[in-house]
């Protein structure tokens, strides 16, 4: 599961805001998580939660935004929506689709005090 290691990396940007900010307890956290980044929300929430306790972010709520993915088609020379990596052009039915978007994970927003 690597939504563990993801967790973690998402504490450890929480921490360093922190000591460059100067804030104690964090409220919120809003995650922007990409349709074609590999990580599952609901394995995210577990794992968020597991990895703040004891933290400057235990029991802070955790909210997800999922974006949609998107990519370039080879064969259309459009850019098409896609709804995972490997799926088909939605106009010609082509293979040939690099994904261009919805693959990032970012902390969007923190609440803090």
């Amino acid at each position: 599961m690597h939504e563990m290691s993801l967790a973690e990396g998402v504490l450890q940007v929480i921490e360093d805001y922190a000591r460059k900010e100067g804030y104690r307890r964090v409220k919120t956290v809003t995650l922007e998580i990409g349709r074609l980044s590999g990580a599952e929300p609901e394995a995210m929430r577990f794992c968020f939660d597991a990895v703040v306790r004891g933290t400057l972010a235990d029991g802070a709520a955790l909210e997800i935004v999922e974006t949609g993915g998107s990519g370039w088609c080879l064969a259309c020379g459009k850019t098409v929506p896609l709804e995972a990596r490997y799926d088909p052009c939605p106009d010609c039915g082509g293979y040939q689709v690099q994904a261009t978007g919805g693959m990032e994970m970012r902390v969007k927003e923190l609440e803090v005090e």
